[in-house]
């Protein structure tokens, strides 16, 4: 294991964070809130604990490997959210302990949204932008980014992007050259960027407002600048700006790619997953709609219909914005929105979730066993349009199932061991782990009344959840540790 070459690197991407704290400083400024100083003093602690990794060892250069590689993807998120938390912690206002400021850096960064802040209104427009861009940088993850850096620094960057990319198919690549690969993701994704915040502010944001929720927006994260999220703005256009740009950003970027490359609408429709996913949204929609007028909980069409692809689309998307309290709808409803969140967006999207591509496949699997029964002698192959699937690609996935199953359970009983009901502790853990936000019961608004320990617990859920169990579950592996 090239342990100081991994240091140079942990140190060089610690530099590069350093910078992001420039921003809110500026922002700051700007509105004069008294919050840049700990941005500032947050600068120059990172830059220096990123200097004092990187300069003894900058000459450890070389090939990386595939254990180096998920080591370093690994130990990215889990040092950089930490070193994120560090402004969090020097803040005046809001006043945050350790463990809180970590939650809410991890939450950020992982794309999560769930938040233990209260009173969001009132905090400076420095830490509100901070939050904000803290999900953008996670939306697509920075390693892609880095990706592209790396291999002019000395590190080749397919092990890492193998590594971070979501989704079952991660040998795939959109161009020959990674790096060109993660060039186009990120002109993708800021090109959507810039678009949803126009969109937002021709509809009446102010240009705060439009940025930082563009930002959270195409990361699918969830943040807002207000306590009652969007239903802060009441507005139907802007809800349905944020319901087209939240599928969009849920949709694979390999296939927005190929279907500009192409310059072919056509692309979309002749892909399964996207029709699934699409599917999932329309049926979801359909559902809350209907359920709404029937137990009465809106009387008025327009209204009912505005709520309920807001929030078909909010949740099932895992981005977990609200213009409505969904926890307070008949209760088939809130589950059951729960439950869509585990299937989340497609793969190679900024979604959360087990992704739409697995559970098609598991699917798929499932209707193969019960053909199997009926004719035992048969050989049936799964496919995925018109594409056979190895068997190898199955066994992974339910391999993959197994382990966030395990996953789950081990730590929503962690967190009814701490003291937390039940329907809190699954709707928590689901919320984390599929990088949700909100649940339902003591976590429908906020998480700032559970213990530390369930924090805890809850930041290595999303952990898991962002680097999709496996890459994290590795590194437990004795195997992965010998030469």
């Amino acid at each position: 294991m090239q342990y100081r070459n991994i240091t140079r690197i942990l140190g060089m991407l610690v530099m590069i964070l350093s910078s992001t704290m420039l921003p809110p400083g500026l922002v700051s400024l700007i509105y004069r809130d008294g919050g840049g100083v700990a941005f500032m003093t947050a600068f120059l602690l990172c830059l220096s604990a990123g200097f004092f990794a990187w300069y003894p060892n900058r000459d450890q250069k070389g090939d990386l490997r595939a254990r180096e590689g998920f080591l370093i993807v690994v130990l990215f998120w889990t040092v950089l959210a930490s070193f994120s938390s560090v402004p969090l912690m020097l803040t005046e206002t809001p006043n945050l302990s350790i463990t809180d400021a970590f939650f809410e850096s991890f939450s950020g960064l992982t794309t999560t949204g769930a938040t233990i802040l209260t009173k969001i209104d009132g905090l400076p427009h420095a830490v509100l932008w901070y939050r904000q861009q803290l999900q953008w940088l996670g939306g697509m993850g920075i390693i892609v980014l880095a990706v592209a850096v790396l291999p002019m620094l000395g590190v080749g960057g397919m092990q890492l992007y193998r590594a971070e990319t979501p989704g079952p198919v991660k040998d795939s690549k959109m161009t020959p050259r990674i790096a060109d690969t993660a060039k186009h993701l990120w002109y993708i994704y800021l090109s959507l960027t810039i678009t949803c915040a126009l969109c937002y502010w021709l509809a009446g944001m102010s240009g705060f407002d439009a940025i930082s929720h563009s930002f959270s927006t195409i990361a699918i994260g969830g943040f807002s600048t207000h306590d009652a999220s969007m239903g802060y703005f009441d507005s139907t256009l802007i809800n349905m700006i944020c319901v087209f740009f939240l599928v969009v950003a849920g949709v694979n970027f390999a296939l927005h790619y190929t279907a500009w490359a192409s310059k072919s609408f056509r692309t979309y429709l002749f892909d399964p997953e996207f029709k699934t996913f699409i599917s999932i949204q329309l049926v979801l929609t359909l559902i809350c709609f209907f359920a709404l007028l029937i137990y009465g909980v809106e009387s008025n069409y327009e209204q009912a219909f505005d709520d309920a692809i807001f929030q078909a689309v909010s949740i099932s998307t895992t981005a977990g914005f609200a213009t409505t309290d969904f926890s307070l709808w008949p209760a088939m409803l809130p589950i059951l929105l729960i439950f869509a969140s585990f299937i989340g967006g497609c793969a190679g999207s900024t979604g959360g979730g087990m992704k739409v591509m697995r559970v098609v496949l598991l699917y798929l699997q499932g209707i193969r066993e019960l053909s199997r029964l009926i004719h035992p002698k048969a050989i049936i192959t799964i496919k995925l349009g018109r594409k056979a699937l190895p068997d190898k690609v199955v066994d992974a996935i339910w391999g993959f199932f197994s382990a966030y199953a395990a996953i789950f359970i081990i730590c929503m009983v962690l967190l009814m061991a701490s003291g937390i009901d039940e329907i809190s502790a699954f709707t928590a853990v689901a919320a984390c782990l599929n990088n949700l936000g909100p649940g339902l019961g003591e976590v429908a608004a906020n998480y700032s009344s559970i213990n530390d320990f369930s924090k805890w617990v809850l930041i290595i859920a999303m952990l898991f959840g962002r680097l999709e169990i496996f890459t994290l579950l590795v590194l437990f592996m004795p195997a992965f540790w010998r030469n």
